[in-house]
């Protein structure tokens, strides 16, 4: 009986103990669902819910003349949420009546399957029910513009299952043209999965402005651990500012191109040029290219502010110090004893052997002579080098031009009493060895020259917009209003159009359209290899034309060891000389500074024109026709193409050309007797022609 009251006991205490378990689990329930249920529905909704970044739109890159140079286009991932409601209400009723639809407007679309393929795909996936079914990837804006046209994705908004992502692929409307100065804009994954932006030149530079400001989409996790947006939750990113340029297209190609065909001809291994307005200091054109493992060129390092040593370029520096300090004019002597000068236990050679020995200090500069310039160096500011140096600081060389490019080089300029001076630094500087600056602040030089003393900072952008008004414009800044005196400068033009004319660069003259500049070559070092390569690099900086000055260019090439061909006026002189003969035909206020020789009026002689109208003529007027001599020339011209117009009368050029849609401006009367476009040129619709005419007549 005793044991029968002991487990009854046993068995009620059980119950009251599960009894009061089981109230308190129900009390706690009530109280977790009424007071703290708040709380565990937004932990809840944390663990399913999370925001996204959505990146804004980034900003476009236009040249001067407002041509896309690198800008955003949209692409779209095309998702399909088989749960959403549009599809499943009615059990799927109002889907399956449409899907023979939606079905052949995807095949029509897209164009990646048929629309019965389409149909299967749907119908499997729907019967899965998947909620995050991929239907494809990367359509561009006018294949999302059609889809959302369809009447069941229209009708239906916010709840027809389809998701479109956005996403933006950057593009370079020009391919490569001037690709390394406008900037890369790419992303890749690295070793951690991160998704990193790299950019360079203008994309870095204006990186902040380019991006906008970042929105934020509210997505939800589904099974399998897909995200899909919530419809409304979307916080609008705010598109990035656009920027415009001072490349000029037509001279950035004619720059890439002149300088491509030199250095595929030549298999130079890397090379720059830069074409800068001499008023300004607005950069057209900035080329870079460099070659790849499989002889290809490309833009893959901004070697115009790169720094190196300039070579001869850097005579102009030191002829300048020299005159402004009233230490010598052009018409002193000095001996370059045959391109040979022993110094401090070392040896200065001119870059070929000659029998020049007692010249004047203009004929050394002419020579391109490294002697000359040593021993001016030596002569004038071997006691005080310091005084040199001031000149290089009164010069901006001892510091980056700050054109606005992320990565330009410091320069390096040796100063005595530090550890890189020596007794040799201060001639060896005087002839362009020992110190180190981009070709982008010896332009700045040669640009100030032509600018009549003044010196201005160059730069890439000349305004900031924002849906299409300026919110900043970039104006020239000066950073010296007078690099040397006057007569310092007379003199120094004087040197520079001689080069052309009588000295290194004589190759390049033309007297009916003069340059000014300086050739340059400069032996590189390779490394632990030294000198033994017979590495060069070539250079030519000067500014057309020579008695008006527009544009100042600087070209520089590195070329491959042991090349054949290395000296500035044999590589680099020809791409300046085409460059400035390419602007003159294209350029109006370089088409006025071309001499055109004195000529004789042509109006009676008659070579070309309608042959009817000759021979309506002829028959009229001739007195003895017999003796009458007319050239009949074929009037048929091929469109699209520029005819030899040589012996036309205007009117008759004028007909052909309107033809051509081209715009024509002629200067004298007569017959055509030269025409700025070449005969056989592809002619582009809006071009502008100039036609000179037999007759001499004074131009605006």
């Amino acid at each position: 009986m005793e044991t029968k009251k002991d487990i009854l006991w046993r068995s009620y205490l059980i119950y009251i103990m599960m009894l009061v378990l089981g109230v308190c689990i129900f009390a706690k329930a009530f109280y977790i669902q009424n007071a703290e249920g708040a709380y565990w529905r937004s932990l809840s909704d944390s663990l399913h819910l999370e925001y996204r970044e959505m990146d804004a739109e980034r900003g476009t890159i236009y040249s001067e003349d407002g041509r896309m140079l690198s800008s955003s286009i949209p692409f779209f991932d095309i998702y399909l949420d088989f749960g959403a409601q549009g599809i499943q209400e009615k059990n799927g009723e109002r889907f399956k009546q449409h899907i023979d639809s939606i079905a052949y407007h995807l095949s029509t679309i897209i164009s990646e399957k048929s629309a019965l393929e389409y149909k299967r795909e749907l119908m499997d996936v729907y019967n899965r029910q998947d909620r995050y079914h991929l239907l494809t990837r990367n359509i561009d804006f006018n294949q999302y513009q059609s889809l959302r046209s369809i009447a069941f994705i229209k009708k239906n908004k916010n709840k027809n299952g389809f998701i479109f992502i956005e996403k933006e692929k950057r593009l370079a409307p020009f391919g490569l043209l001037a690709n390394r100065t406008i900037g890369l804009s790419r992303e890749y994954q690295d070793a951690a999965g991160n998704i990193v932006t790299k950019n360079v030149g203008l994309e870095k530079t204006y990186d902040s402005l380019l991006k906008g400001i970042t929105g934020k989409r509210l997505v939800r996790r589904i099974a399998g651990g897909a995200f899909v947006p919530v419809e409304g939750s979307e916080i609008e990113p705010e598109n990035g500012k656009d920027i415009v340029t001072t490349i000029d297209v037509n001279i950035q190609d004619i720059a890439e191109q002149a300088l491509l065909k030199i250095m595929t001809e030549n298999e130079c291994t890397n090379g720059t040029c830069i074409v800068m307005e001499v008023k300004t200091g607005k950069i057209k054109a900035i080329a870079n290219l460099g070659r790849q493992s499989d002889g290809s060129y490309a833009e893959d390092m901004n070697y115009a502010i790169t720094r190196s040593e300039p070579g001869s370029t850097f005579k102009l520096i030191t002829m300048l110090s020299a005159l402004n300090d009233q230490y010598i004019t052009l018409s002193n002597h000095i001996n370059i004893e045959g391109g040979k000068w022993e110094y401090s236990g070392r040896t200065v050679w001119d870059s070929e052997r000659h029998q020049h020995t007692d010249v004047t200090y203009q004929q050394a500069f002419e020579l391109s002579s490294n002697v000359g310039m040593a021993k001016l160096a030596v002569n004038y500011y071997g006691r005080n080098p310091s005084k040199f140096i001031s000149h290089l600081e009164k010069l901006q060389l001892h510091k980056p031009t700050g054109i606005d490019l992320i990565g330009e080089s410091n320069p390096s300029i040796p100063r005595p009493g530090s550890k890189f001076w020596s007794n040799v630094s201060l001639p060896w500087m005087g002839f362009g060895y020992s110190i180190a600056i981009s070709p982008m602040q010896t332009l700045m030089i040669y640009n100030a020259v032509a600018n009549k003393g003044k010196m201005v900072k160059p730069y890439l952008v000349n305004t900031i917009m924002k849906d299409g008004a300026i919110i900043k414009s970039f104006e020239p800044v000066v950073l010296n209003d007078s690099i040397c005196s006057q007569r310092t400068l007379d003199q120094l033009k004087i040197c520079l159009e001689g080069v052309v004319t009588a000295g290194t660069a004589k190759s390049l003259y033309d007297p009916n359209f003069p340059i000014a500049g300086k050739t340059g070559t400069a032996q590189v070092a390779n490394g632990n290899k030294g000198y033994t390569e017979h590495i060069y690099q070539s250079s030519f900086a000067g500014y057309f034309p020579a008695d008006a000055p527009k544009y100042s260019c600087i070209v520089v090439i590195k070329n491959k060891p042991f090349a054949p061909r290395y000296y500035g006026a044999q590589i680099a002189g020809p791409v300046f000389r085409t460059i400035a003969n390419k602007l003159y035909t294209i350029d109006r206020d370089l088409y006025k500074y071309y001499k055109h020789p004195l000529l004789i009026d042509t109006a009676r002689k008659t070579t070309k024109g309608n042959p009817s109208d000759h021979k309506m003529i002829a028959q009229k007027f001739a007195p003895n026709k017999k003796e009458t001599r007319l050239q009949y020339l074929s009037n048929q011209i091929s469109s699209g193409t520029m005819p030899d117009l040589n012996g036309y009368g205007l009117k008759d050029a004028l007909e052909i050309l309107e033809n051509q849609e081209v715009q024509v401006i002629a200067y004298g009367k007569g017959k055509v007797i030269s025409q700025s476009i070449p005969a056989g040129t592809a002619l582009q619709k809006g071009q502008t022609v100039y036609l000179n005419l037999g007759i001499k007549t004074e131009r605006p």
